[in-house]
């Protein structure tokens, strides 16, 4: 890390890398256990996805506030604010979820409490990505912004592979699947001590404002800040707003609203297919623990597209959304078909594979689409494109997948198809990654 900024020394970057990373890591390792811990506990399936979909919901709502915010409070108070929201959140879910899982609190409390404290994971969780995002834009040059940003911004989807990775360590005698939420909501203290002793908030060198972070799922796509002195610079007079029915961006956004449904039900309903298919659901330690290898395996296999294959192979946007949603159409069609563990992993790892070209492929096609006056504009919609999916669409893969599963999986696959189909013509942009429209 000392050799990422000369502006900020090794051991600041180390705090902020870990602010993003805790939050990605506790998030999708309780997206791991959740599942066991609802059919412990005897909760319906779609009632465990709707407490996800609550949480994601007051992020999208949140998240630009909060953006907005750290440029008047200060980005370290948001930072804190952000930390002290998932560490609250993580101890207190834990203690219900415990008290239930023992008996000293009904099921249905337990639910109730346990959406009510995940409140303050999705309403002020969302402070910290842009404030460390704006931290660091705003204290580095030019020359080492990009490669500071994409540091912190890569701890976001290295932390969806370290969340169910460690999770199932962490499944310990006393307390049960509940844990590893104790055990993030320690580890949240310890970054939020860190925070406080090792970084200052000292006055930043240039004006700059984060990017708005996606919600953080085992499918995340680390996100960039660019600082606002640059977009000024860039602008040539009062640009005319950016309308969602624009042409140059309208194919992209509808290929991230279909792709992204798709990819939200897959992993909404993962977890349970999981616990039917290997017959886990009166053992659901050992589910959570098979749960936690099959996000790993999609984890990684979304790193790989994203961090490997789109940059060796210099893919155009087009190309990764039309080749991502194949993958993912072929995936999530394996995934419903398999019953075993193995074709379990290999489908869902291939599918999180295509999402992992679409995703970046759908955001950077739209940013491409439009002059650099306009990118402030569509960042902003293609992040609610994304935190949209994770809103209704996993409560509606699991409705769906316990009427019949081949119902849900088969809708998934549709929507990758019709992408696949539909987007063969409607998406002819044919630009590389990185390389922007000029006004």
């Amino acid at each position: 890390m000392s050799t990422i900024s000369r502006s900020i020394p090794a051991d600041r970057m180390a705090v902020l890398f870990a602010v993003m990373l805790v939050a990605a890591a506790g998030n999708t390792a309780m997206q791991s256990i959740l599942p066991a811990i609802g059919a412990k506990l005897h909760i319906p399936d779609v009632w465990v996805s709707l407490a996800f979909s609550w949480s994601a919901l007051l992020w999208v709502l949140t998240a630009p506030h909060w953006a907005r915010q750290s440029d008047k409070r200060g980005r370290k108070a948001l930072m804190a604010m952000g930390v002290i929201g998932f560490l609250s959140s993580m101890a207190l879910c834990g203690l219900v979820l415990w008290s239930g899982l023992t008996g000293l609190l009904a099921a249905g409390t337990t639910f109730i409490l346990f959406a009510l404290f995940r409140s303050l994971y999705g309403g002020f969780g969302s402070a910290a990505p842009p404030a460390v995002q704006a931290y660091v834009a705003a204290r580095t040059d030019p020359d080492e912004r990009t490669q500071a940003l994409s540091l912190v911004s890569s701890s976001f989807g290295l932390g969806t592979v370290i969340g169910p990775a460690i999770a199932p360590f962490f499944i310990l005698p006393f307390v049960g699947l509940a844990g590893p939420l104790l055990v993030f909501a320690l580890i949240g203290l310890i970054v939020l001590i860190m925070l406080r002793w090792r970084l200052p908030d000292d006055i930043p060198r240039f004006a700059a404002r984060g990017a708005i972070a996606s919600y953080p799922t085992s499918a995340g796509t680390p996100d960039t800040a660019l600082s606002d002195d640059e977009n000024d610079a860039a602008e040539d007079g009062e640009p005319v707003p950016l309308r969602w029915t624009d042409r140059r961006v309208r194919p992209w956004l509808l290929a991230g609203l279909f792709g992204g449904q798709a990819q939200a039900m897959m992993l909404g309903v993962i977890g349970f297919l999981i616990l039917d298919r290997l017959e886990l659901r009166l053992r659901p330690d050992e589910g959570a623990a098979m749960t936690g290898i099959v996000l790993m395996a999609g984890a990684f296999a979304t790193l790989l597209a994203q961090w490997g294959l789109i940059p060796i192979l210099k893919m155009s946007p087009r190309t990764a959304v039309l080749v991502g949603a194949a993958l993912g159409g072929i995936g999530t069609v394996t995934t419903g078909l398999s019953f075993d563990l193995h074709g379990i992993i290999i489908g869902f790892a291939l599918a999180s594979l295509g999402f992992g070209l679409f995703r970046p492929g759908f955001t950077a096609g739209s940013s491409l689409a439009v002059p650099r006056r306009d990118q402030g504009s569509v960042a902003g919609m293609t992040a609610s494109i994304n935190g949209s999916a994770y809103i209704v669409s996993p409560a509606i893969g699991v409705l769906l997948y316990n009427w019949h599963p081949m119902v849900a999986y088969g809708l998934m696959a549709g929507f990758c198809g019709w992408l696949v189909v539909w987007g063969w013509k409607a998406l002819r942009q044919d630009h590389a990654f990185g390389i922007g429209n000029e006004p």
